[in-house]
């Protein structure tokens, strides 16, 4: 708990703050959909290990939208670190730059590093 208030903390600086406001004003847009199913196409991690794959699923609901995480190059990086352990606190960002934007309520079941299948990154539409 220490360290992922730590990380939090470290990471949010002005710039990141700045950076996650700005980003939420794009969230949701036909330009952000667009990016976001560009991403799950590329298939990232096949070619890099530090990268990504992803798949891009949009609520039935319309109330927002999931990356589904498949392989995660923060976790290849911190294994190949001996820092794994230390992972699950870098995860928890994510809560915080979806709060910082502004627009979405962040949700999760599972992380690759807590031991789930998958990371799924799921944006709803606040308010």
């Amino acid at each position: 708990e220490a360290l992922t208030v730590y990380y939090e903390n470290a990471q949010m600086t002005p710039l990141m703050k700045w950076f996650c406001r700005k980003s939420g004003k794009s969230k949701f847009t036909a330009k952000d959909i667009a990016a976001m199913k560009a991403t799950a196409a590329l298939k990232a991690a096949d070619r890099n290990p530090y990268s990504w794959n992803m798949e891009f699923y949009e609520y039935p609901d319309g109330s927002g939208y999931e990356g589904r995480f498949t392989k995660c190059g923060i976790c290849v990086l911190m294994k190949e670190l001996g820092l794994y352990d230390l992972t699950p606190a870098l995860c928890h960002l994510d809560y915080t730059m979806s709060e910082a934007g502004g627009v979405t309520n962040f949700v999760r079941q599972y992380t690759l590093a807590s031991g789930g299948p998958y990371c799924d990154c799921g944006y709803k539409k606040k308010g």
